[in-house]
């Protein structure tokens, strides 16, 4: 995979301008090449989510109780993405990474993102997936505000816009609790989950942020193997931590009477977990592929296109209300993310002419050469 279309994009005209001029034919195969990878990753990243984020609300409601367990399923699945590493070989490094250094970033990262998981599991414990997954939009603000510090993302009117929009639409819902007719929960426990999903998201968007950055500054390989290792290793850090976690909190010792009083059977908790399990490790490919190819703030916006989509399902299979209210922020998380698609669009159609503006020149020299 050849990323050069993101470095154009992200250093503008000026910097393409620096590069060897691509025949036509060449060049065109690339963008369509990077076009191919970024809906690819998409498409994991959208269909992974809902489907990970309505079955942790599934196992919740059927009888499982353990934060822990749900935090340990977020990566547990990690191993099937050797799978995808053997399909997807690394290239030789002809300039290799510290072995110390590199692995200090995967062992941080991946506690934090054992941390992160667990916040995630009591938000949705405490929270009806429908207004879970709308609070979640509130990430791309904080993405936006890591992405321009630690990544140098540069912001347009509609960027802003499209941030402004999801966090708002996320703020809707966390003001008006009484919209989830959720007589279950208890203001506290409604307050708890809603302060831990916004902290998560915080942390969520630090976490593609530091990967972006560990992409540019450290690993410096163009492949889609370092995007694989990378979601690979931390994984593993973050199951580690998810293993401790589960048996210092004594939750492993429910772990038998949750699976015998699951509503639906053994074989339905087992097949739940192990499916939730998966579905995240597709959904963190499309997460890591696309801050790879494109960004850690695009990555997060793919991300929060599927919010509004999981009430949706969350109305047919559990019965979510769905009020005006719930109406209205999807229709706003809607507009906030077709706003950053026209502005990847217009970026598009600008580089494009740049593109096509230096081959004018060059054919325009070698003319005169001739």
């Amino acid at each position: 995979m050849h990323v050069s279309i993101l470095v154009e994009r992200e250093r503008g005209p000026a910097a393409a301008i620096k590069q060897p001029t691509p025949s036509s034919s060449s060049s065109a195969f690339k963008h369509w090449k990077w076009w191919f990878m970024v809906v690819i990753n998409i498409l994991f990243l959208l269909v992974g989510q809902t489907s990970a984020m309505l079955l942790g609300r599934f196992y919740y409601d059927q009888g499982g109780n353990s934060k822990w367990m749900a935090t340990l399923v977020q990566t547990a699945a990690f191993p099937i993405l050797f799978i995808l590493l053997y399909l997807f070989p690394s290239p030789p490094n002809t300039s290799p990474t510290p072995i110390a250094k590199i692995s200090l970033i995967y062992i941080a990262l991946g506690l934090i993102i054992a941390g992160d998981n667990l916040m995630y599991s009591y938000g949705l414990l405490y929270l009806p997936a429908s207004t879970y997954a709308l609070v979640c939009a509130t990430q791309l603000a904080f993405n936006a505000i890591f992405s321009y510090y630690l990544n140098s993302q540069k912001f347009t009117p509609l960027i802003f816009n499209s941030v402004v929009l999801l966090t708002f639409s996320a703020a809707l819902l966390g003001v008006d609790e009484q919209s989830d007719g959720s007589t279950d929960i208890s203001k506290g426990k409604y307050a708890l989950g809603f302060i831990l999903t916004v902290g998560a998201s915080a942390a969520y968007s630090l976490i593609l942020s530091l990967m972006q950055l560990t992409f540019q500054k450290v690993q410096k390989r163009e492949n889609f193997s370092v995007a694989l290792e990378m979601q690979l290793y931390t994984a593993l850090v973050a199951t580690c931590g998810s293993v401790v976690g589960l048996f210092a909190s004594g939750e492993w010792k429910g772990l038998k009477g949750e699976m015998d009083g699951f509503q639906k059977g053994k074989v339905a908790y087992v097949m739940t977990l192990v499916w939730t399990g998966v579905s995240w490790q597709v959904a963190s490919v499309g997460v890591v592929g696309l801050i790879f190819v494109v960004s850690s703030l695009f990555s997060n916006v793919i991300s929060t296109l599927a919010f509004p989509v999981v009430p949706v399902f969350a109305v047919i299979f559990f019965h979510d209300k769905m009020d005006g209210v719930k109406v209205m922020a999807m229709l706003i998380a809607i507009w906030g993310f077709v706003s950053y698609i026209y502005q990847q669009y217009l970026d598009d159609s600008k580089e494009k002419k740049a593109i096509g503006s230096i081959e004018e020149d060059s054919d325009l020299i070698d003319s005169r050469r001739d």
